[in-house]
């Protein structure tokens, strides 16, 4: 843990020695420093984002006077960057912007609740990237696709005329860890969006927002024209489109001046765009671009796409964007998923990112934990992203995506360590350098408590969460072995009769007498070729290949021999096991924390972690008895024995509406 506070404060801080007398709901977030309103605080800036910081530092600021002041000084390269200039009984804080001085200014309350003091030196942050964006997959009737938090946050039916409270919070929340834009509805959109109904209500949260510096994007419907427009065709190449988009541009600008610009999925899962009509994605995105540039607004145009052909998927983005490098406008960025297939508990970086090179790009993460057990699991994310920024180091993006987890649920994310990763995304969006240990540090103190103990039981038992979850669900480069539609329990002997073989287990396991996983060598799919070739050498040789992907490049032997010695079947047995005992060590760790948490937050993750359990259970049963039909091999003896026969498994039915979470007691009920 980092230094103690002890310095130039001179604060009371005050350590929650007895949170059990307070219940808490999780509802503030991490945001829960006591308020007082005697700090002596001067504003020099005139601007809105610099009146937001004075009232946050009146609130809750207990330190040495603060004067904020615009500033151009050389430092701050960016204009949400700031400088805190510490002068021993006064603190200055600059930016060249009021948004930069509500970065500063929650920088400041952060290491105050953390308890650190400044160094003597002064602290200059600039952020990384320039667009560091939430997008919502909210639907315009209030439903969330992978949302597991409740309803969407957006009262469609109210705004404009009527705003909820939680908009300003939702702001705050944001600014408070460096996230800048926010794009609110689903990108399968709807066209509605566009409708001028729609645009008010827009408008009325981007009112809300812009004091706080976050600006409204929105994911359009590549077909709105016709669904709106009346006309017959939405071909990016007919004169009458591009005429219906610059007007669209133009009434949306004329509302939101500072609108940000459009996100866009397109020939993607059915949604339709430029290929309807004999178009590139390039052709498609020009023609928004264009239409939307007179403004300063940009097109954020995903790269999710695949067919259900006989190709590997994992290589159809590639396939498909790569030719068209180069061809796009330059307010367009290419928004990529960080892995080529789909969010997975663990995949290689997408070879797009080491592969376009005069496109702009920027990483597309999914905060909300559609593979990785939804709201019911523990899974620290933080060390999922910095395996990813790791692997891409040198790589220029223009900005990051988030796809959120936040819904009208009280704790906002639907369990209290899920807000963890929204807190963590908007860290890491602002500096990827930062350790996830160190943002865990941070999370847990603002959060739960200040009592060292209990931190350090509670952020090992993060640090280790989402490891677990790979291990006890898809180990050693497997991956999307789960039940059809939904995403939460195993399946791996999963068959949808008339369903895309894409979406079917046995399309990436590729399990049979003789191995296990899919051959992406130069001898199989040859997805390997993607990457840099000093990698793709590595990736395609069985014995150098990291074990962490081996399943997922390579088709192995039963019998293939790891790097610890064991055989694969073996090796794959003992990281299930290993799963499982993590999640028990994590309840342990979570036992002795709790007591330095309030009751309410205390039990409620406690329940959690008995679903997590069970599950993990569930998961290493269903996938060691699946597999193990093929392997034909016997269980190694040191691991704990299963505890559920694999057709009472096979009969279990989630039935899943609405994105709600099942129950592990469905298993007790077919035994």
């Amino acid at each position: 843990m980092r230094k103690r506070f002890i310095g130039i404060f001179a604060l009371a801080f005050t350590l929650f020695t007895s949170p059990l007398a307070k219940a808490e709901d999780g509802s503030k977030l991490w945001l829960r420093s006591e308020q007082q309103q005697d700090s002596s605080i001067k504003d020099k800036s005139r601007t809105p984002g610099g009146a937001i910081a004075t009232e946050e530092l009146r609130k809750s600021w207990k330190g040495v006077p603060i004067t904020l002041t615009i500033s151009k000084d050389k430092v701050l390269t960016t204009e949400d960057g700031y400088k805190i200039e510490n002068n021993g009984n006064k603190i200055t804080l600059k930016s060249r912007s009021g948004n930069g001085l509500i970065y500063g200014c929650f920088h400041l309350l952060r290491l105050q609740e953390c308890g650190e003091s400044l160094p003597i030196q002064d602290i200059v942050e600039n952020p990384t990237y320039p667009l560091r964006l939430l997008n919502h997959w909210d639907n315009l009737d209030g439903t969330i696709e992978r949302g597991y938090a409740g309803h969407s946050l957006w009262l469609w039916d109210e705004l404009p005329g009527k705003v909820s409270p939680r908009y300003i919070e939702y702001a705050r929340a944001n600014a408070s860890i460096g996230i800048n834009g926010t794009v609110i509805n689903n990108v399968n959109a709807s066209p509605r969006i566009l409708s001028t109904e729609y645009i008010e209500k827009v408008k009325a949260l981007a009112d809300i927002f812009r004091p706080y510096g976050i600006k409204v994007f929105l994911s359009v419907n590549f077909a709105s024209p016709m669904s709106l427009g009346g006309l017959p065709t939405a071909d990016p190449l007919d004169a009458k489109v591009a005429e219906w988009w610059k007007k669209k541009c133009d009434e949306i600008y004329k509302s939101i001046p500072d609108f940000g610009g459009f996100l866009v999925k397109a020939n993607s899962e059915g949604q339709p765009g430029p290929g309807d009509y004999g178009r590139s994605h390039s052709q498609g995105a020009n023609m928004l671009a264009d239409a939307i540039a007179p403004h300063g607004g940009i097109v954020m145009w995903r790269s999710f796409v695949y067919s259900a052909d006989d190709a590997d998927r994992a290589k159809q983005a590639y396939e498909e964007f790569k030719p068209l490098d180069g061809k796009f406008r330059d307010n367009i960025i290419l928004q990529v998923k960080n892995g080529p297939i789909d969010f997975q508990p663990r995949e290689p970086y997408s070879p797009l990112f080491t592969a376009i090179e005069s496109t702009g790009l920027m990483a597309e993460l999914q905060v909300t934990q559609e593979y990785l057990g939804h709201s019911n699991h523990v899974a620290y994310l933080a060390t999922m992203w910095e395996e990813f920024f790791d692997e891409i180091k040198g790589v220029e993006l223009k900005g990051v995506a988030g796809v959120a987890n936040i819904g009208d649920a009280t704790n906002w994310c639907g369990s209290d360590f899920a807000q963890a990763n929204w807190y963590a995304f908007g860290r890491m969006a602002w500096n990827p350098k930062l350790t996830p240990k160190e943002i865990a540090e941070e999370w847990v103190q603002q959060t739960f408590t200040h009592n060292e103990k209990a931190v350090n039981n509670i952020v090992d038992m993060m640090m280790e969460s989402r490891e677990a979850v790979v291990n006890y669900m898809m180990p050693l480069g497997l991956h999307h072995q789960f039940a059809w539609g939904h995403h939460y329990g195993p399946e791996p002997w999963c068959v949808i009769q008339g369903g895309r073989p894409d979406w079917m287990p046995s399309y990436y396991h590729k399990a049979d007498t003789l191995g296990l996983g899919f051959d992406r060598t130069s001898q199989g799919s040859n997805a390997v070729a993607q990457y840099p070739d000093k990698l793709a050498s590595q990736l395609d040789n069985i014995n150098t290949c990291p074990e962490k992907y081996l399943l997922w490049f390579h088709h192995t032997p039963w019998t293939h021999t790891m790097k610890n010695g064991r055989t694969l079947w073996d090796e794959l047995c003992h990281k299930y096991d290993e799963g499982v005992v993590t999640v028990r060590q994590m309840q342990n760790k979570w036992t002795e924390a709790m007591t330095e948490v309030d009751e309410e937050r205390a039990q409620g993750v406690s329940k959690k972690l008995d679903i997590q359990l069970k599950d993990a259970i569930w998961w290493k049963d269903a996938c060691i008895l699946y597999f193990q039909t093929f392997s034909k091999m016997p269980i190694p003896r040191d691991i704990e024995p299963t505890q559920h026969k694999l057709e009472q498994l096979k009969k279990v039915q989630l039935g899943i509406t609405n994105y709600e979470c099942p129950t592990p007691e469905l298993l007790d009920s077919k035994r």
